[in-house]
């Protein structure tokens, strides 16, 4: 059984700093705009360098921490690689739709009133834009975040990043396939350049620098060093690179959901809802099913239940524009994602009971 720490200032109180920094992230794009609009034109297809870096920081000492024949044992576990290939692309894109429908397109309908010409130069009406990015967002399942979360929970590392590959490479074949036929095209073009940049940038990077460092510093330092010295030093790293991303990304975003209040409210309902439905039918349906283990469940419940943003708000802005509806509907994604996993990450560790604990 993996031992408990001590939750440092970061991991303790670790939503209040989220919504401190979503909301100063917001009120710098407020002000200073022409600060957050260079920094977001430092992008290569469409994959910010300034959050790259960030994300680097974040998942570097998540990764440096993984014993590599962990992940190797990992791959030989098929239940919950299965259970998350399942819930990512035979469930989660078709309930996205329906709560998306039933909320957007029907319940709040009248609230979402007026058209818009998207890119194409096709008049269309609001809501639909608004339920294609929520489209957008259920069809990319979550690769580098769910590093973190997987951390925080406590969960198996070693197989969150085989889950995380897989569904890395599942995304290049199921994307467009899937996207097309819920979005109701006949061709929908897929960001292969912003999905294998952003894939490289934020998982393989730091997954090459955590292999090899952590090898070179047990070999010249010691294993014990490494755990007491090194590791210890590189703790509150994650967390604060999380928090630097945060602020970027709402520093980028914060315009639009100042002018936006309500309409981001309506959005904001069907994903947290679907957020949650899918979280909840991973962990506490299939997980228990087949009796995962607590350190295998939670990771493959979560890797569900987040979304790959980068990868939505890029299609929405290539499809649609960057001032439509659905590009609007992948950035609540990304408002409400942080939150929200954060809770579902306590509520992991709160039923960790209803499962096995691995020794």
């Amino acid at each position: 059984m993996k031992t408990e720490k001590r939750l440092n200032i970061f991991e303790k109180y670790l939503t209040l700093w989220v919504l401190l920094c979503i909301a100063g992230g917001i009120l710098l794009g407020k002000i200073a705009p022409g600060i957050a609009i260079k920094l977001d034109a430092m992008s290569v297809y469409q994959v910010s360098i300034p959050i790259a870096i960030c994300l680097f920081f974040m998942m570097y000492p998540i990764m440096v921490k993984i014993d590599f024949s962990e992940v190797v044992k990992a791959a030989k576990t098929p239940k919950p690689v299965a259970m998350t290939l399942i819930v990512n692309w035979a469930i989660k894109p078709f309930t996205m739709y329906l709560f998306a429908y039933i909320f957007l397109g029907v319940l709040f309908r009248k609230f979402l009133p007026g058209t818009e010409i998207i890119k194409s130069g096709q008049e269309v009406e609001l809501w639909r834009s608004y339920i294609s990015g929520a489209i957008l967002l259920g069809i990319a399942p979550c690769t580098a975040m769910v590093l973190m979360w997987s951390y925080l929970a406590k969960g198996n590392d070693g197989l969150t990043l085989v889950m995380v590959a897989i569904n890395s490479l599942t995304m290049l074949f199921l994307y467009a396939p899937l996207g097309g036929f819920l979005l109701g095209v006949n061709a929908m073009p897929i960001p292969w350049q912003t999905i294998l940049v952003s894939v490289g940038i934020y998982v393989a990077l730091p997954l090459f620098a955590g292999y090899f460092s952590r090898k070179w510093i047990i070999q010249s330092k010691g294993l014990d060093w490494f755990n007491e010295k090194f590791i210890h030093f590189l703790t509150p790293v994650s967390t604060v690179a999380l928090l630097v991303t945060l602020i970027l990304l709402f520093s980028f975003k914060g315009e639009i959901i100042v002018r936006n209040p309500l309409t981001i409210f309506w959005i904001a309902i069907p994903l947290f809802i679907q957020t949650i439905f899918i979280y909840s039918i991973g962990y506490f349906l299939f997980a228990r099913w087949l009796k995962l283990s607590y350190e295998d469940a939670a990771p493959a419940s979560m890797i569900g239940a987040s979304n790959h943003f980068e990868v939505a708000i890029a299609t929405a802005t290539m499809l649609f524009g960057l001032s439509s509806g659905a590009a609007l509907a992948t950035v609540v994604g990304v408002l409400i994602e942080v939150p929200v996993m954060l809770m579902l990450v306590s509520v992991s560790k709160k039923y960790r009971n209803i499962f096995q604990i691995a020794s």
